[in-house]
């Protein structure tokens, strides 16, 4: 750790104790965990809401800056870096407490949020939906690769695909139960490449179901393989219990 950089964490002697020393300078309740890389450099703040992970925070090398990060239901929802270690915890005190995306940028302007996590704060039905928008974009801007477009096509035009999330790996589609990482993935296809049929998969890469010559029939095939109770995609991830 840079003194020159970091004195208050020197003198604290680790992050997580300049923390803790803030918080009461600050009157605030803030509970530390241990980080990632270590007490000196990393440090995370507990959250009261169940579904929120501590907030990630980190301290940079070439400058002083304090980056932190903010995961929920398996998305990143936010990230951001200050040089003020009282915004830090500001922004612990708040992810933890549960403020919404909107609160959370009014409050700490050096917050930043993707449009992913902006579209889980408002529930699975407009996560699945951009998700699918981005897919289809994916696909727009591939077209060296119309097998891969056009089982993209067939499988949002089957509502039982369109209903879960779909995500890529490595052109292969894979369905999932709910919208965080990591997945739980009820079925997967392959596109056709180089003139071989598209693969229904029961994972991505592994485990073929069957075989099929076109995008539909493939995605048929997917669909029927679905369990008949599979309920409504949420959000979370497949470790939700």
């Amino acid at each position: 750790m840079n003194s020159d950089l970091y004195p208050d964490l020197v003198a604290a002697g680790s992050l997580a104790g300049a923390l803790e020393q803030l918080a009461a300078d600050l009157d605030v309740d803030l509970v530390v965990v241990p980080g990632d890389w270590g007490t000196l450099v990393s440090a995370g703040i507990a959250a009261s809401v169940p579904e929120r992970k501590p907030l990630s925070v980190h301290i940079g090398a070439a400058s002083r800056r304090f980056g932190v990060s903010g995961w929920s239901q398996g998305v990143e929802f936010i990230t951001g870096s200050t040089s003020d270690l009282a915004d830090v915890v500001r922004a612990g005190v708040a992810w933890g407490q549960g403020g919404s995306l909107r609160e959370l940028r009014a409050e700490l302007p050096f917050l930043h949020f993707s449009e992913r996590a902006e579209a889980h704060d408002r529930g699975p039905a407009a996560v699945l939906e951009l998700q699918w928008c981005l897919m289809r974009k994916q696909a727009a801007e591939a077209p060296d690769f119309p097998e891969f477009g056009a089982l993209v096509e067939a499988a949002h035009a089957e509502r039982r695909l369109r209903e879960l999330y779909v995500f890529s790996s490595h052109w292969t589609l894979g369905f999932s139960s709910c919208t965080g990482f990591p997945f739980h993935v009820e079925v997967a296809i392959a596109p056709s490449f180089g003139g071989s049929r598209y693969r229904v998969l029961k994972h991505p890469h592994a485990d073929v179901i069957g075989e099929a010559v076109t995008a539909e029939e493939a995605v048929a095939l997917a669909a029927a393989y679905l369990p008949a109770d599979l309920g409504l995609t949420v959000t979370g991830t497949a470790k939700r219990g």
